[in-house]
């Protein structure tokens, strides 16, 4: 996708690559042209950088959690992902695969990465790989989802490639749990909630997001984002207690849907007009096609963000910062905006803080660049899930070769032997390297 000039200046940044929010949206990490950046979100009015490491044009920058582990994959490299301890500036292993690598996603207990036709699940602790998923439905923007909540581990992908069916399999025990049939056009953005239980998706089309139960795959809720157009949804996170979801694309729109049963005896109790009407519809729905059954049932926006920009990717996420909830934007136009979310009546989201992610200089010594990046190739419209965004830049070729290994094509770097892995670089179960579970709300 190329990028437009926004209606109020806008525009991207030509050496931002990527970002993405760590499992617990404390962190923001940022991929670009000369390396990496880790800044800490846990203050609205101030924008703490944590870390800076360099690397050639990194599209794929993951840290877990709050500690001092971070993935990395660069353009010069994409078929190789290396494992960084970026405290001690080491780098712990790196693993090299069969054809580039789209996505990585991580918790506590196991590391996904994420290719176009077949997916691998690494034990974290000693990056042993567990499992080769082999000839899955060709996904080239790598869309995968991995749940926060490591007792579980759920991984989410693409069931297929021309209808928006969701494969939900255990990466804990090695076994799908189930195929969910969410959407009639291909799957665009997945993500699951803090705990598990639940997986929002979206289409290609962009016009309506499910939530669904897992492991049962239940429709739960259904939202509709808007009629009058498709749109590119780069975006999806659920709030901590998956009271509310999030979702952003290319249009200067952010919605917050709100994730609540209407209770019928209530309505019973205390017959209002609305309750009134709203049997009303129901009844009436069973006699109407099923698409206009189906959009009486959609919900709108509880809350919305107008952004000042348009046909530029961004990520969003939701937090609560310093007591109060707050929805955060990290958008390629080089800024990160936190803004103020009412949860009682919605509405209008209110700018709290803009921050850059870039210095002055840096972005005066960007801009001479510009007429570098004319002629490059934009990337996919969907990159990945709620946690990827990239600017246009040369994408992964999509070239194969035969795997390296009988382990279905992931070849170990020898930089770090496997047993140094657990016990030396990242102490898992140190607190200030690695935070208990109990220490974050899932």
């Amino acid at each position: 996708m190329e990028s437009q000039d926004a209606p109020g200046g806008a525009e991207a940044r030509p050496g931002f690559i990527c970002a993405s929010f760590n499992q617990d949206t404390t962190s923001l990490s940022v991929g670009t042209k000369t390396g990496y950046r880790l800044f800490s979100a846990t203050a609205a009015d101030k924008l703490e950088r944590i870390h800076e490491g360099e690397c050639p044009d990194v599209y794929i920058v993951e840290r877990l959690f709050s500690s001092s582990l971070v993935v990395v994959v660069s353009l010069s490299t994409p078929r190789r992902m290396n494992v960084y301890h970026f405290k001690k500036g080491t780098e712990i292993c790196n693993y090299s695969y069969s054809s580039n690598i789209l996505a990585v996603r991580l918790n506590r207990q196991r590391l996904v990465v994420c290719l176009e036709e077949s997916i691998y699940i690494h034990n974290i602790k000693d990056m042993k790989l567990l499992k080769t998923l082999l000839n899955t439905p060709t996904n080239p923007s790598g869309l995968c989802a991995l749940s926060v909540n490591h007792s579980n581990s759920y991984l989410a992908y693409p069931g297929n490639v021309t209808i928006g069916e969701i494969t939900v399999y255990d990466a804990n025990s090695l076994s799908t749990l189930t195929l969910i049939q969410a959407h009639d056009s291909p799957l665009a953005a997945l993500t699951f909630n803090g705990s598990g239980s639940k997986l929002a998706s979206a289409s290609e089309k962009g016009t309506v997001i499910r939530v669904f139960s897992i492991p049962e795959g239940q429709r739960l809720f259904e939202f509709r984002r808007g009629m009058k157009r498709y749109v590119s949804i780069s975006s999806l996170s659920f709030s901590a207690d998956a009271q509310f979801l999030c979702a952003s694309s290319n249009t200067e729109t952010v919605h917050i849907f709100k994730l609540e049963q209407h209770c019928p005896s209530q309505e019973e109790e205390s017959p209002t007009w609305s309750a009134y009407v709203g049997k009303m519809f129901t009844a009436a729905s069973t006699y109407l096609p099923a698409q206009v059954s189906d959009m009486m049932h959609q919900d709108r926006a509880f809350a919305t963000v107008r952004l000042n920009m348009f046909g530029l990717k961004n990520i969003c996420a939701l937090a609560t910062i310093q007591k109060l909830p707050r929805l955060l934007v990290a958008s390629s136009d080089g800024h990160f905006y936190i803004y103020n979310v009412d949860p009682q009546d919605g509405g209008e989201c209110v700018l709290a803080h803009k921050h850059r992610l870039f210095d002055s200089s840096e972005e005066q010594e960007e801009g001479s660049d510009e007429d570098k990046l004319d002629n490059v190739a934009p990337q996919p419209a969907s990159q990945s899930y709620a946690a990827t965004v990239a600017l246009p830049s040369t994408p992964p070729s999509s070239t194969t070769l035969m795997g390296y290994s009988e382990d279905g094509g992931a070849q170990k770097g020898e930089i770090i032997p496997e047993h140094e892995f657990a016990e030396g670089p990242v102490c898992l179960d140190d607190e200030d390297e690695f935070p208990p579970v109990g220490s974050h709300s899932n």
